[in-house]
């Protein structure tokens, strides 16, 4: 083959960017814009959808531009998006009818009680994997139909199309309109063992099925960009929402596999193959469809998500101020020798996974007069691992499969005292890979295999390459001792608004 680099387009939350990766998975060129955050109203977040996608056309561009690189030179496109932000935009014109309701937002938590007070959580989560909340697309899909003028009526004629991030950017590039198994699974509208929408649950949230977008493998030829906007056509062969390609760029790609992405907040993914209905308030979604093998096969995960992960060490710098930049916390962590009994549990946003309690808020235990700056920066620390260990622990009762290692990325995976720690409370292995931009990394991978750049799973998961291994050094006695105490710091963090 000619062409010689994947290009991957990562739309995250608050920027876009453009990723060129080689044969060999390795990063050849990049560029990033960020774009707006509006806020209309408390607790309300959204995005003009308009700015997500000229910036993600732009840094697209640029980044062939800089390299000298034409559509030939291109052997697919693969897509990574920030997961459950709802568009609606008209068929016709191509044009957002509303600012996108972004995955934050939390306008619909009123709906939610209702359905659940109605008793459709059981439905909802034997469907779709997912606990009826306001973090999903459903419901945000819902309010814009019920509060745009006109939108419901325009939507029941078929004139409009709802779709999450990935969707509004294939509808711009390429004229279709098409989602991937990964993204449906996030919208508490799909049925994840039929993999199809469910009537069903349209009709609870009352939302018209003309609307959705076909469901497409995250594997395979999707679409082909219009040549306006890279001189001829690239195929569209990728497609997943985030985490799930974080996942795959970690090559999680058998049962037992976990891997954490620490960034503003942590999500945790275990491979488990097939869907298991999770007895420990995790979330089970679709991973990906994989569309080069006949039949296509799907892979399912159990995911638990972290509100605070380096949000809490942001916090440290801006609201307490006892750090100037966030690549300090680890030498004030360091500067002491344990946290002096000092337990920080960062529920600032209330818990999530496996806790699920939207009234706990941040605490923090044991300070005395000797507690310093020191000790509240490695209790930080030692609570975001601990957050994560939750999860984790769920988990493995869920899918009844021990752990052998972590593979960590994100920000927050740079800082060794973390993952150090966080190999001491799993008592597994913390396993940092050379490639950390695992994001856009999954999605080149899955574009990559969809056009036969790569020909198999086998071959990707021979490129991945191991930068640190953190191996546990803590005795058995005090890992249990701590985990107790962090037990007893939930339950005081709790039900407190």
């Amino acid at each position: 083959m000619s062409e010689q680099y994947i290009l991957a387009l990562d739309q995250g939350t608050t920027s876009s960017r453009a990723i060129l990766f080689d044969r060999a998975g390795h990063i050849h060129g990049t560029a990033q814009q960020e774009f707006r955050q509006i806020f209309p109203n408390p607790g309300w977040v959204e995005h003009d959808a308009h700015e997500i996608w000229k910036s993600q056309l732009s840094v697209s561009q640029q980044v062939m531009r800089e390299h000298h690189l034409t559509a030939a030179d291109i052997a697919a496109i693969g897509i990574t998006n920030q997961r459950e932000t709802t568009v609606l935009w008209d068929r016709n014109t191509g044009e957002a009818v509303a600012n996108a309701i972004v995955w934050q937002d939390r306008r619909t938590a009123n709906l939610c009680d209702s359905l659940r007070a109605d008793g459709y959580g059981p439905l909802f989560q034997q469907k779709t994997g997912l606990i009826i909340d306001g973090y999903f697309s459903g419901t945000k899909l819902r309010w814009l139909l019920d509060n745009v003028p006109g939108a419901r009526e325009r939507a029941e004629r078929g004139e409009l199309a709802f779709g999450t991030v990935d969707s509004w950017l294939m509808y711009k590039l390429a004229g279709v309109h098409l989602t991937d198994t990964s993204n449906a699974s996030r919208t508490m509208m799909f049925n994840i063992h039929t993999l199809d929408w469910d009537d069903e649950l349209l009709s609870v949230l009352k939302i018209p099925r003309a609307i959705l977008p076909k469901v497409v493998p995250g594997s395979g030829i999707a679409a082909q960009t219009s040549a306006e906007f890279f001189g001829t056509a690239i195929p569209i062969a990728g497609i997943a929402g985030d985490q799930q390609a974080a996942t795959y760029g970690q090559a999680c790609f058998h049962s037992g596999m976990v891997k954490s992405t620490y960034g503003t907040g942590c999500f945790i993914l275990m491979n488990t193959d097939k869907a298991v209905t999770s007895q420990n308030n995790l979330l089970t979604t679709v991973g990906w469809t994989t569309g080069h093998a006949q039949p296509h096969k799907t892979d399912y995960m159990l995911e638990g998500g972290v509100f605070m992960g380096g949000a809490t060490i942001q916090w440290l710098r801006d609201g307490l101020g006892i750090i100037k930049n966030s690549s300090e916390v680890e030498s004030l962590a360091s500067s002491v020798p344990d946290s002096d009994g000092v337990t920080f549990v960062p529920a600032f946003s209330g818990l999530g996974a496996p806790h699920w309690d939207a009234y706990a808020r941040g605490t923090m235990l044991g300070i005395t007069r000797g507690t310093t700056a020191g000790h509240i920066a490695r209790a930080a620390l030692e609570g975001i691992a601990f957050q994560t260990a939750d999860v984790v622990s769920a988990m493995q009762k869920d899918a009844t499969i021990p752990l052998k290692e972590l593979r960590v990325d994100g920000g927050a995976a740079r800082n060794n005292m973390l993952m150090q720690f966080q190999a001491d409370i799993l008592g597994v292995p913390v396993v940092r890979p050379q490639v950390t931009e695992t994001t856009a990394l999954g999605a080149a991978y899955l574009a990559g295999l969809g056009v036969g750049f790569w020909s198999t799973q086998d071959e990707i998961a021979a490129q991945w390459r191991m930068e640190r291994v953190f191996e546990p050094q803590m005795p058995e006695t005090l890992r249990a001792e701590k985990l107790g105490v962090w037990a007893r710091a939930i339950d005081r963090a709790r039900n407190w608004a």
